[in-house]
């Protein structure tokens, strides 16, 4: 699981940084027609309230560059420090429960689980995102080591199978 979430980080980093550079060309060319009116403006082409209009409209749409940039950023950075994380408090789910106060323990429970249920005298728990989808695959996992089948649909996408998106390549 640590391996597929590496991989799909380096995607999530790829798609950031082609984000980052498409916001970076645009925020350049908001900058280039700035300054292009400028001169303009000085040669007496524009006149300084138009100027002042459309440079404010540019700054402002330089700015929102800036926001998406510094939040394409933030999210790179944190992707996969949390991806593990959540990975880490899932492994160590149990032994954490076992510890904890009994107000800590409610904490836990609620932050794992979504719905608990009692069917056929037995609880059964429906976790939260990606806890649901990390005790599908535990589960899948148990049943290949005991010689059963692994098919599921949560739990398909972390066999190593041929992948969908088939790019050609170099």
């Amino acid at each position: 699981m640590r391996d597929a979430l590496h991989a799909s980080h380096a995607d999530e980093r790829h798609e950031h940084e082609e984000a980052i550079r498409r916001l970076e060309a645009e925020a350049k060319r908001l900058n280039d027609r700035i300054h292009a009116m400028y001169v303009d403006k000085l040669d007496g082409l524009v006149d300084t309230v138009f100027f002042e209009k459309m440079s404010n409209q540019w700054r402002e749409e330089q700015a929102r560059c800036q926001r998406e940039i510094d939040r394409h950023r933030n999210a790179d950075k944190s992707y996969l420090g949390e991806g593990i994380s959540l990975f880490d408090l899932a492994r160590n789910a149990q032994r954490l429960f076992a510890e904890q106060e009994p107000r800590e323990k409610r904490r836990l429970l609620n932050f794992l689980l979504s719905n608990c249920t009692w069917e056929d005298g037995k609880v059964v728990a429906t976790f939260h995102q990606p806890f649901d989808m990390l005790a599908e695959t535990a589960t899948a996992a148990a049943r290949v080591e005991a010689g059963g089948s692994a098919k599921s649909t949560k739990s398909e996408i972390w066999l190593r199978e041929q992948d969908s998106n088939l790019r050609p390549s170099g």
